[in-house]
């Protein structure tokens, strides 16, 4: 079984099952997977699940920006979590819980892996191109440019811990329910 297929099967790490019993029955759709962050096509296998569930569900969302933040977070993922100790398994390959989840006016994307660290977004403010003295490298903090992607492009952008360990990050969609329009193509509201 390739990891595309594995995709359709129900997560079955009981610590990075996506939210609780309760939340996931109010969803009028629920698709998730568990990734191995050593698998050389985890972030593919997401990007990939992201693109099917936008068609699947007829979501009237960007394909692209979904995508984007999928593959953002997982890869946050993959190279930096580490397990918490009390879930660091000797020899024991990584895990990343992807989660999608549908209500009538949203779409909520859950990254969860076994790293309670939370997430770091850059420090401060992006640097003035004139400071930068030619140097395109300084315009651009270090780390949390992933997660600035995701921000943009997102409605909404949180994290939550995990029980027993580990955390998720969520992404937040709105929906645009109108017929025929995405938010993509349609027009920017007056302000």
């Amino acid at each position: 079984m390739n990891s595309y297929e594995l995709q359709k099967l129900p997560m079955r790490s009981e610590h990075l099952a996506p939210m609780e019993a309760a939340l996931l029955s109010t969803a009028q759709r629920f698709r998730a997977v568990t990734l191995l962050s050593d698998a050389p096509d985890s972030a593919r296998a997401a990007r990939r699940m992201a693109i099917d569930v936008l068609r699947d569900w007829a979501l009237p969302v960007s394909a692209d920006d979904v995508a984007l933040c999928v593959s953002e977070l997982v890869g946050n993922s993959i190279h930096h979590a580490v397990p918490d100790i009390w879930l660091a398994r000797p020899g024991g390959a990584r895990r990343i819980a992807v989660a999608f989840r549908a209500w009538p006016k949203w779409l909520f994307v859950e990254v969860g892996d076994e790293d309670s660290t939370p997430p770091s977004l850059p420090a401060g403010e992006f640097h003035d191109p004139e400071l930068s003295e030619g140097l395109p490298e300084a315009l651009l903090p270090d780390s949390g440019r992933g997660l600035a992607i995701v921000q943009s492009l997102a409605d909404t952008v949180w994290w939550a811990p995990r029980e027993p360990g580990g955390k998720s990050v969520f992404c937040r969609f709105g929906l645009d329910t109108r017929e025929g329009t995405s938010r993509c193509d349609r027009a920017p509201e007056a302000s």
